[in-house]
């Protein structure tokens, strides 16, 4: 019987091991060359990359204690019960003056500005795990389809987590993208799915490049990555700066609030558009997810103009009510001034536009309540 024991044990460690070393969604492992060259960073520190405040969240026994509780009690608001309501996208090049944003949910948006298309932690599977068995997509299906879409110029990356870097994505999108720009770490995953290493950028905070015409920088976050068990903060997550002759577009990712929006405001800005993160908070890991009141604070301190309220909409991460943070970013706007856009996922956003969807469709009865 011992023996039976040892054997079933020795088959869960290695079906473990090679699912952990070969299952592509995973991704990919840094060579030692690539570990020397991420040494020179300076949010590179004994192995692996830091915040510029330490951050952390409440991990004590009470905190453990009251999310189990509140885990166990439910919430019936943590999804739509229905699918939400979409505008259909029609993928064409845009060779308009004004830059124009669709948000597709979560924090997937695409950017057409000056002829350019980029598009911005594509996202479009149903469910951000490595096995997509649970945590549906809201809307069911996307806006298009990925297989209409145009030659993409570039797609960029916030950070290497499933809901902002999603393995089937990528291989959908193969083909259709000439560049590909990372921040340190995250070329590697890519590489691992087929990506030419020729293709793909990789970008440490500050580091300012001009792009088809465009001038991009790679700015700070207040965040972490890792896709498996052993690679916790192996590779960089940042915020991206879009500057174009005419317009600014200042895109958060994924993170807590901290004194780099200043900073990024101060350098960059003001910005005609942020797209900032707001939604899977919770006052216990405040520190790597903004509340959405600090949301507003931060498009403040990095002068923005309009803001779009990003990573909700299209899966439930967190314990608060799905519409709880696009409601209260609401509010926090109203009561300081900010003007604030909500469009529906698939509906495109005029930068400069008198015209501003702020339709509270979350609102509407038959995502509500049917």
């Amino acid at each position: 019987m011992m023996l039976y024991i040892l054997l079933i044990l020795a088959g869960i460690v290695v079906i473990a091991y090679a699912v952990l070393n070969y299952y592509p969604a995973f991704g990919g492992k840094h060579s030692n060359e690539k570990r020397a060259i991420y040494a020179q960073s300076p949010q590179y520190r004994n192995g692996k990359f830091e915040n510029q405040l330490q951050t952390g969240w409440d991990t004590s026994f009470s905190s453990m204690i009251s999310m189990m509780m509140d885990f166990l009690k439910g919430n019936p608001e943590r999804r739509p019960r229905a699918a939400v309501p979409m505008v259909s996208f029609s993928p064409k090049v845009n060779r308009d003056s004004a830059a124009k944003v669709t948000w597709f949910g979560h924090s997937a948006f695409l950017l057409e500005i000056e002829g350019k298309t980029i598009l911005f932690d594509p996202m479009f599977g149903k469910a951000p795990t490595p096995f997509p068995v649970r945590n549906q997509r809201y809307s069911m299906e996307l806006p298009f389809r990925i297989e209409e879409l145009p030659v993409i110029d570039a797609v960029v990356f916030s950070h290497d987590h499933y809901d902002h870097l999603d393995f089937g994505s990528i291989m959908k999108l193969k083909g259709k993208v000439k560049q590909y720009i990372t921040p340190l770490g995250v070329g590697a995953h890519l590489e691992r799915w087929g990506i030419p290493s020729e293709n793909i950028q990789e970008h440490d905070w500050w580091n300012e490049f001009t792009f088809e015409g465009l001038k991009l920088a790679c700015t700070p976050a207040r965040h972490f990555s890792g896709r498996g068990i052993t690679d916790r903060n192996s590779t960089l997550w940042c915020s991206w700066v879009i500057i174009g002759r005419d317009t600014k577009v200042y895109f958060s990712g994924d993170g807590g609030y901290g004194p780099h929006f200043k900073e990024i405001g101060e350098k960059y800005g003001p910005f005609d558009l942020t797209l900032m993160e707001c939604g899977q908070y919770d006052a216990r890991w405040a520190a790597i997810h903004m509340l959405p009141e600090e949301t507003v604070q931060a498009h403040q301190d990095v002068k923005g103009k309009l803001l779009i309220p990003v990573h909700w909409g299209a899966f439930t991460l967190s314990l608060h009510a799905w519409h709880d943070p696009v409601e209260r970013a609401v509010r926090a706007a109203e009561e300081s001034g900010v003007e604030i856009a909500t469009p529906r996922i698939g509906e495109t956003v005029s930068v400069g536009s008198l015209e501003i969807p702020n339709l509270s469709w979350w609102r509407m009865n038959e995502v509500r309540h049917l």
